[in-house]
Parts: structure tokens; sequence; C-alpha cells
């Protein structure tokens, strides 16, 4: 199976271009992808992105998908396991990481103060 991202060798990243809120998150939480992509139809692709929260935002339910995910919280907070109304949860600072497989529910999650992390997302290879 090949990878879908292209050699791309160090190059400047815009920070103040290029972010939009992923499909079922809320406002507060946006993307930008850096490289590939993810056809989560045909369970294919892998792609990385940064993943930016805005001061206060939170999410409200367990996030659940077929694809592995790694993460490094580079810098802010994060909260992982908040209750609906943003309460609760375990506070992580920057330079933590996870890595979770396929099928393995994770969140809610919020930011008090913002937070920045790189995710790299991909399918097992046929």
């Amino acid at each position: 199976m090949a990878i879908n991202k292209l050699h791309d060798e160090f190059r400047a990243v815009d920070f103040s271009t290029g972010w939009e809120v992923p499909p079922g998150y809320p406002e507060g939480i946006k993307q930008k992808i850096l490289s590939g992509a993810l056809d989560e139809v045909n369970k294919t692709g892998s792609r990385t992105r940064i993943l930016k929260f805005d001061p206060g935002v939170w999410t409200t339910k367990p996030f659940v998908h077929e694809y592995w995910e790694e993460v490094f919280l580079f810098s802010g907070d994060l909260t992982v396991g908040n209750d609906e109304n943003g309460n609760g949860g375990e506070a992580f600072k920057p330079y933590t990481y996870a890595v979770r497989p396929p099928g393995v529910y994770h969140g809610p999650f919020k930011s008090e103060t913002g937070a920045m992390m790189i995710e790299i997302h991909y399918f097992d290879p046929a």
C-alpha cells in the first residue's frame, strides 16, 4: 500500500491561514492539514495535521474512529475526560504524547488556555 504523502522538505508553516473546523467539532477547534489525506469511507490513507483549541473550548462526547492516531501536545493545556459541561477530567501540559489504536473511545476534551497539538492519523496497511 502506498503512502499518500508527497516529499516535502522543511518549509515554513503559515499559522495565519488554512484553518478549518473539522467535521463533528465545535467552533473554536480548528485543524490545519500539513500532509496527506485520510479516506474514512475506504479506510485508506494517512494525514498529519495541527489541531488548535481556542481558550475555554470543549467537546461534549467521546470520539471513536477506525484509524490509528498519534497525538503530541506541544503548547497549552488539554484536559481529557470532561463532562458535557466541560467540568472534570485529567489535565495535561505540553510535551505529552498519546497513541490510540482503531476503535478506542477517547475524550471528551477541553482546554482552559488554548492548545496546539500535532496529530498523525493512518489506517493499517492492507
